[in-house]
């Protein structure tokens, strides 16, 4: 049966779609002209005064176009030719959605950079991208300036988190973060300028290139199907096609009305497009929090500014359930909320939407695809365990890795993840035989993901290939493990790996972090998952900590748990 997944839409949910022929920046001016005066960004660093006064600042919508316009110009004036790259290495700001705006209008390719990258990192990337202008916060220009050397950069753009900011909250941030360790003080020079004089002293006017929709729009840097860091190549339509396939998922938001909180990472793909292009699209306002930990950061601000949609990631949505103000907090704001780039216990879905009376569904999706290609349905049937259906348009099935031969639909039975549409990357940069592993002559991408899929197409993600482990000949999903630790009422987090085993060739090892306030012995955890896994399934190792390893977006690493697993063993061997 193909696509049997249709009839478990929500009835507001089209089959497929119609995509403009428009880059992606015309979401922008579309929105500034429908709406010019609401507000588009809304930064909150804190709250004072019992909540009644914000430090932070907004832009509304025309003056947030008009900005992007004035960086576009000022791009094109000091030379910037359509295809050229542009980096962001920014946190959550309206100074991101400026220059990532403006560098599209420019014609540039925006090469996104997670900040808390080494100085060593940093040069990769940006050695690779061949990036010429660099846009980053003060406080990274220390290692900048240790790498320079050896990359094209010609034309750094410094800026401030305070910058943009009203009386009295810029006089406020800027005195308090220039008595912080952290503190740099950038002066201008030849190749050095400030953000905020640079917008002050363009006019917006400027002659566009002429953009077309497959023009490469995006470098999001990702490890990808085969391990090494690498560009995705993510075209103007891409971006748009993904866009609005998230947005036809969610046939209750309402544009103009919607507040999006936006405390995932702009500089991921995930947070970029369903946190910063889908708000921008809807019209909506993007509540901003540069940096979302601790976890009651986000709560207060989802109460204070009553955020309507929260994107994240199950940390953040496992942190709020067992924070223990979280009753005391009014969440009631929330309508809904996707969560991408981990694994989502139906327990923390269920235990959020009782506390928020919202609805949280999980989701999947790759840097390669924009990057969502299965959700489940918002207000519809979500299944336990599920990433869900297939969006509009996107076009999935499995293939056994071994034969590659197509698994049978319904059969239950395992097989790698194939994916084609129209949010599906035009291929990794200068990496055309990493392009062609990872995309197959007929445009179905591999993922590297091993699912299954029962008879009415919902799709549940197994594990990645690379995180199978093999002991004793047998296969275990580190998942499966994890799904049972997670229903154990003493465990907050749990992760599970292979590590090295003499005799096993591999074991199956747990991290462990157990809530606040309770108590539990690996003999125990491991007597529970005896009951209800086979033996070669049940961790032989158990191991206790105070968190886990998470990257920026709280996907658990668990090669770096295998990795100081390693470590600590020869340190015992010594």
């Amino acid at each position: 049966m193909v696509n049997a997944w249709y009839s478990h839409y929500e009835p507001n949910v089209p089959h497929t779609l119609a995509y403009p022929a428009i880059p992606l920046q015309h979401f922008l001016e579309d929105s500034a002209r429908r709406y010019p005066h609401k507000i588009a960004t809304k930064i909150v660093l804190k709250y004072v005064l019992g909540g009644r006064l914000t430090i932070g600042g907004t832009l509304t919508y025309r003056e947030l176009n008009t900005a992007a316009d004035r960086f576009a110009a000022a791009l094109i004036r000091q030379g910037l030719q359509k295809g050229d790259r542009v980096a962001l290495m920014l946190p959550n700001s309206p100074q991101f959605v400026i220059a990532f705006y403006g560098a599209l209008k420019a014609g540039a390719v925006v090469v996104n950079i997670n900040p808390t990258y080494t100085a060593h990192e940093l040069q990769h990337q940006l050695a690779d991208s061949g990036a010429a202008t660099i846009v980053l916060l003060n406080l990274f220009a220390k290692r900048l300036a240790e790498i320079k050397a050896q990359t094209a950069i010609r034309n750094t753009i410094v800026t401030h988190i305070y910058d943009l900011l009203p009386f009295p909250s810029k006089q406020l941030v800027r005195r308090a973060q220039q008595k912080e360790r952290e503190w740099v003080d950038v002066q201008p020079s030849s190749d050095v300028q400030l953000f905020e004089t640079l917008l002050a002293n363009q006019a917006a006017e400027y002659t566009p290139p002429n953009v077309e929709p497959d023009d490469v729009a995006l470098f999001q840097y990702t490890g990808g199907t085969t391990g090494t860091p690498k560009a995705a190549m993510l075209t103007h339509k891409n971006l748009v096609a993904n866009t609005l396939q998230v947005v036809s998922f969610l046939p209750s938001a309402e544009p103009g009305k919607e507040k999006v909180m936006a405390a995932i990472p702009f500089f991921h793909v995930y947070g970029m497009t369903v946190g910063m292009n889908f708000a921008i699209y809807l019209g909506g306002e993007i509540v901003i929090v540069p940096n979302p930990r601790p976890i009651d950061n986000v709560m207060r601000v989802i109460a204070q500014e009553r955020a309507t949609i929260f994107p994240g990631v199950p940390v953040m949505y496992n942190g709020i359930i067992n924070h223990p103000d979280a009753k005391n907090v009014d969440l009631r704001s929330i309508k809904a909320c996707i969560s991408g780039s981990a694994p989502l216990p139906m327990e923390v879905q269920e235990r959020f939407g009782e506390l928020t009376q919202g609805r949280l569904v999980e989701g999947y999706g790759l840097t390669e695809t924009a990057p969502v290609t299965h959700c489940n349905p918002v207000y519809g049937e979500r299944r336990a365990g599920s990433i869900g259906l297939p969006l509009p348009n996107v076009e999935a099935m499995l293939i056994n890795p071994e034969t590659g031969m197509p698994v049978r639909w319904g059969s239950d039975e395992t097989g790698e993840l194939l994916v084609r549409g129209p949010n599906v990357m035009q291929g990794y940069w200068n990496r055309p035989e990493e392009t062609a592993k990872c995309i197959d002559e007929d445009g179905w991408l591999h993922t590297g993901d091993i699912a299954r899929m029962d008879e009415d197409g919902y799709f549940y993600l197994v594990d990645r290939i690379k995180d199978l482990i093999n002991a004793s000949g047998y296969k275990v999903l580190p998942r499966e493990v994890e799904e049972v630790l997670y229903s154990h009422p003493a465990v907050l987090e749990a992760a599970v790996a292979g590590v090295p085993d003499s005799y096993r060739g591999e074991t199956v090892k747990a991290f462990v972090v157990l809530k606040a306030n309770t108590t539990c012995t690996a003999e125990e955890l491991a007597a529970f998952c005896r009951e209800r896994l086979a033996p070669y399934k049940v961790p032989r190792l158990i191991e206790f900590r105070q968190e886990l390893p998470k990257t920026q977006v709280g996907k658990v690493l668990r090669r770096v748990l295998v990795e100081e697993h390693i470590k600590a063993q020869q340190a015992a061997q010594r």
